[in-house]
């Protein structure tokens, strides 16, 4: 076991290792920041001045070497535009990325768990055939396309909601919706799969044999066994929604870690877009990480393949 930890342990930190060096040599070939930073008609001297400022003028490799020193430090740099510690900015946007998240799970876990339980219990009838449409329509309309059709709707035709922002629970609901919306066209195609597979085990037709009513043999024996992968690609998906709104809430201008990574790819500000990166990489990996120990706990097995 102990080996197999260390082995996890070091694949981790190698996709660290080849995340960092991907994103920091990926944000410098999108141009010059300086000639953001400085007013129109600026003179190479300025440019050049801006460089040393932020330490532009190094080599690459010594800039690399330099943002590696300052991770394992815990700084994550400090931003061209805001002047602002990318780390602070980070954890002043989070909270509102885990707020989005929090709720668009929700929903995703409210509306895909019960539609994949309706599909398995009536294969090839209206509820299996209406699942099979919202799983398609779910995993291939594009979130961007989903939010402007809210807005349109709801906010310009109606007036219900607010188009954009944050501050009340209306702000909230439509990118909730539009995050959500693949989430839980994925959770309800997984939940379909795996109540099919508990439903064909030996287990579920001697319940049906005891002459067991077709309710509880769905709520109380089929649905705790096939909800265990659910629950575990949602666990997942929640670290995932954090890092990979950077549509929805730059559709919604809302203020979270997906809005800030637009921003610094915006003003080519290199400290903002690496350090989200890192972070989101950081967080999916470590999450990966504990899940693999907790399967290899679970399941000797796991681990003697290894």
């Amino acid at each position: 076991m102990k080996q197999y930890i260390i082995r996890r342990s070091s694949y981790s930190l190698l996709s660290l290792f080849l995340l960092s060096l991907t994103i920091f040599f990926f944000v410098r070939v999108t141009g010059d920041p300086a000639t953001l930073l400085v007013e129109p008609g600026a003179s190479a001297a300025d440019i050049a001045a801006i460089h040393q400022r932020f330490g532009l003028d190094k080599p690459l490799w010594t800039q690399y070497g330099l943002f590696v020193w300052s991770l394992f430090q815990g700084d994550l740099g400090q931003s061209f535009y805001y002047q602002t510690p990318v780390f602070e900015l980070y954890l002043d946007r989070l909270p509102n990325s885990l707020l989005l998240a929090f709720v668009a799970m929700s929903l995703s876990l409210l509306i895909g768990i019960p539609a994949g339980i309706m599909a398995s219990v009536q294969v090839g009838r209206f509820w299996d055939g209406f699942g099979k449409l919202f799983t398609l329509l779910g995993q291939s309309l594009p979130s961007f396309l989903v939010g402007l059709v809210l807005i349109l709707v709801f906010s310009v035709y109606l007036g219900w909601l607010p188009s954009s922002g944050a501050g009340t629970p209306l702000h909230l609901i439509m990118p909730a919706f539009a995050l959500g919306w693949y989430f839980a066209a994925s959770h309800m195609r997984l939940t379909r799969s795996s109540m099919l597979e508990v439903l064909g085990s030996e287990y579920i037709k001697l319940a049906r044999l005891k002459g067991l009513p077709q309710s509880m043999i769905i709520a109380k024996h089929a649905f705790k066994n096939a909800l265990i992968p659910v629950l575990t690609l949602a666990g997942i998906n929640v670290v995932v929604m954090v890092n990979v709104a950077v549509v929805v809430e730059t559709v919604f201008a809302w203020p979270g870690i997906g809005r800030l990574l637009y921003e610094g790819i915006t003003f080519r500000d290199f400290p903002i877009v690496q350090g989200v990166v890192i972070m989101g990489g950081g967080m999916i990996v470590i999450v990966n990480l504990v899940i693999d120990i907790l399967y290899a706990i679970i399941d000797p097995r796991i681990r003697l393949e290894s």
